[in-house]
């Protein structure tokens, strides 16, 4: 049984480790809200940005001016899957739970005969899948050190990710992040990006979009350059998406530990308490034996 000095000091080293985890509820909090209009914020633009882009592509169809960012290259064999997650833990399953649904589809494909490269977007993203597949990740993109999450970040992204579809290097490209729907719920989405127009088509069923547009200068122009615009812009919506769900999964997990260390200090109390009565009733006890031995 743990000595009273002991239960002391674990009492207190759990109450310093309570005032950490609430602490760093209320800066999570605070990070919430603005982490949460960004990306409400985005998603308007991104979903309108998709709807053009699903009437460009219906107005062209197949036709021999269209990028090969929208068509494709005609095969599936190489997929490139981006894989968005924090930097930093402490924010109960919400990277383990966008890895488990990249590491799914890995085997899917795997299974299906296909070839996956994957780009991580996050430390922990990445951590978690170089332990099964270390030798299809092609580079870590590292958010550490960017303090405000812009656009800049996520067309840098996309520049690396057409450039490398340019030089033949995959045929589908998939995107991985956590959609946020509120501080206790955030659903891991995998978005095919690239062709875009098998995701614009998509886009175009769901939004119900049936309005005739005509263009200038022709649609093949225009789809050159607001298909890379398009591209960037999923990045940079999924990393806004991806820091409010951060957030809000960080600040309920540092609230259920704070919760947690009260009980376990409640607990300890009472332990101390009870430890410390036992020992007052057997030094009295030894006292009045010894003045009755008198």
């Amino acid at each position: 049984m743990a000595s009273l000095k002991d239960l002391r000091n674990r009492i207190a080293s759990v109450k310093a480790t309570q005032k950490i985890t609430k602490a760093m509820q209320m800066v999570a909090a605070a990070k919430l809200r603005r982490a949460q209009e960004a990306a409400e914020a985005a998603r308007p633009y991104s979903e309108r940005m998709g709807a053009v882009l699903a009437n460009i592509t219906q107005a062209i169809g197949g036709g021999g001016d269209a990028p090969a960012l929208m068509t494709g290259t005609g095969r599936d064999d190489v997929h490139l899957l981006i894989v968005c997650t924090a930097e930093r833990g402490l924010c109960g399953g919400f990277n383990s739970q966008i890895a488990r649904l990249a590491r799914d589809h890995v085997r899917r494909l795997l299974a299906d005969g296909k070839q996956v490269k994957i780009i991580c977007v996050g430390k922990k993203g990445y951590d978690i899948l170089r332990r099964d597949y270390a030798s299809m990740i092609l580079e870590r993109v590292d958010l550490r050190e960017v303090k405000t999450l812009g656009f800049v970040n996520a067309d840098a992204i996309a520049r690396k990710v057409i450039h490398l579809f340019n030089d033949g290097g995959f045929d589908i490209c998939t995107l991985f992040y956590s959609q946020f729907k509120s501080v206790i719920s955030q659903i891991p989405t995998a978005q095919q990006i690239i062709p875009a127009g098998q995701a614009s088509a998509t886009a175009e069923t769901g939004n119900g979009a049936t309005a005739v547009y005509e263009y200038e200068p022709e649609p093949g122009e225009i789809l050159s350059d607001l298909i890379p615009r398009n591209i960037a812009v999923q990045i940079f919506r999924a990393l806004l998406e991806n820091a409010a769900g951060e957030m809000g999964a960080k600040m309920s997990a540092m609230d259920n530990a704070t919760r947690n260390a009260g009980d376990m200090i409640n607990k300890l109390s009472i332990t101390y308490n009870r430890q410390r009565q036992a020992q007052i009733t057997k030094e009295l006890i030894e006292i009045i034996s010894g003045a009755e031995a008198l």
